[in-house]
């Protein structure tokens, strides 16, 4: 085909693109701002979902229930007074805490889905069950607590919750049988949770503890246990049947439907790293579970995770504003310079001004009708409008459906690309090399420099 005089007979191709190329970098302001809109919404987006969890209960991190007994320690320590150096004694208050050698915990997850408006939000309800035996190590001297010092009747049985607002019903528990009444707070010192005190003498006559429990705890999208025993064995079910397992240990076993999901864990101490026994000040152990719920330092558990979040997928479509400008502009250029076309600059502009409305539009109706039919309904409205106004343009509908035709198919591949996370880097280049080699091809006999006459 004969290339033609370029449209306004002084202009050469090359400065045509040039013109194109600033207009693009023009338009990368709105896009810019699109981004920055996305992000916005999605901000309100998570405050909103906070107002709605507010007061349900945040999410949960459970601890391994443990005894812990009060004792006193006498230490002898230098001083001197005028002069004089002498030994003082002093009487210190510590705790010696005992995790149980063995757990058995069971969770049940209900799920629900709250809404607000056109925000939404995921909690859910527990139902926490499990067994516990305690029994004091054989080798308990070693580490140089006092046993006639333990004060045994005055023993505490501590379970943590990181957000006890989120307790149902008073938790049941008991000891050997026994029902155990309980107290709020970890420990008689304070903290997060519930405790009772017992006589813990049994431990010092050699025997076994066996404790039971039963709770109901409300949380949002995340449970987790840390599981300081000498073997925790965790099962966590629920109907949401989209899982996230989350901490430092993955389930041993898992099967995941349609209809929810169950997983299992079995768990050492000696992965942990820890010692079943510890001691230290009166406060020691309800300090370090305090910070529990800002630490994911050797947890097992779940988040129950929303495949589609419908910002971070219109935020990734964003960034592929500039393809979508890129390939529309280059369209537009060949059949200006090309096909003789007359395509103006305000063309350029209002044809990519109508591209960048294309997020806008998806992020709108995406807040109310969900990403797909939100996507469908965008790409209709913006491709329609283009290829209506290229016509009018062009004064021609074979221009007008040609770029029609190709931004139905960019749309259709953004659309894969976004479904294809692993993958879309590899596509989208071969895409770009493919859009390359067309272009290049097309224009291999184009005199940049000069105008051309037909």
């Amino acid at each position: 085909m004969p290339l033609l005089r370029t449209a306004d007979g002084s202009r050469t191709p090359g400065q045509k693109l040039a013109i194109t190329i600033l207009i693009g970098l023009l338009l990368a302001i709105p896009l810019f701002a699109t981004w920055a809109l996305v992000y916005d919404r999605q901000s309100e987006s998570r405050t909103a979902t906070r107002s709605i969890v507010e007061g349900w209960g945040d999410p949960q991190v459970i601890g391994t229930p443990v005894i812990a007994v009060p004792y006193s320690e006498v230490l002898e320590e230098q001083v001197v007074e005028n002069g004089v150096a002498r030994t003082a004694s002093r009487r210190v208050a510590k705790t010696l805490t005992l995790s149980p050698e063995v757990q058995d915990v069971s969770i049940t997850l209900s799920p629900e889905v709250k809404k607000r408006s056109i925000y939404e939000a995921v909690v859910y309800g527990a139902a926490v069950e499990g067994s516990l035996r305690f029994a004091l190590p054989s080798d308990i001297a070693r580490y140089g607590v006092p046993l006639e010092a333990l004060d045994w009747d005055r023993a505490e049985l501590r379970f943590m919750i990181a957000d006890p607002k989120g307790l149902g019903d008073n938790p049941d528990v008991s000891v050997g049988g026994d029902r155990l009444r309980l107290n709020p707070g970890y420990g008689s010192r304070g903290g997060e949770g519930f405790f009772g005190f017992l006589d813990a003498g049994m431990l010092a006559a050699g025997e076994t503890m066996e404790v039971a429990f039963a709770y109901e705890i409300r949380g949002n999208e995340s449970i987790a246990l840390r599981p300081d025993a000498g073997t925790t064995s965790l099962t966590l079910t629920s109907p949401w049947p989209h899982p996230s397992f989350t901490g430092d240990f993955l389930p041993a076993a898992r099967e995941i439907t349609d209809e929810g999901f169950t997983a299992s864990y079995r768990i050492g101490n000696l992965a942990l790293g820890k010692s079943l026994v510890e001691t230290g000040g009166a406060n020691a152990r309800a300090a370090e579970l305090a910070q529990m719920r800002l630490a994911n330092n050797g947890l097992a558990g779940v988040s129950l995770f929303r495949p589609v979040d419908l910002y971070s997928r219109v935020d990734r479509a964003t960034k592929y504003g500039f393809l979508h400008i890129g390939f529309t502009f280059l369209a537009l250029l060949l059949f200006d310079v090309i096909g003789g076309r007359r395509v103006s600059a305000v063309a350029y502009l209002l044809v990519g001004a109508a591209l960048v409305l294309f997020f806008v539009l998806l992020l709108a109706f995406a807040e109310v009708t969900g990403f797909t039919a939100a996507y469908v309904v965008a790409s209709i409205a913006i491709a329609g409008l283009v290829t209506l106004y290229v016509k009018a343009v062009m004064r021609g509908w074979r221009p007008a459906l040609t770029i029609g035709a190709m931004l139905a198919a960019l749309y259709a591949a953004l659309y894969i690309l976004l479904g294809l996370e692993n993958l879309s880097l590899l596509i989208g280049s071969l895409m770009l090399f493919a859009a390359l080699a067309g272009v290049m091809y097309a224009t291999r006999h184009l005199d940049w420099a000069h105008a051309q006459e037909g």
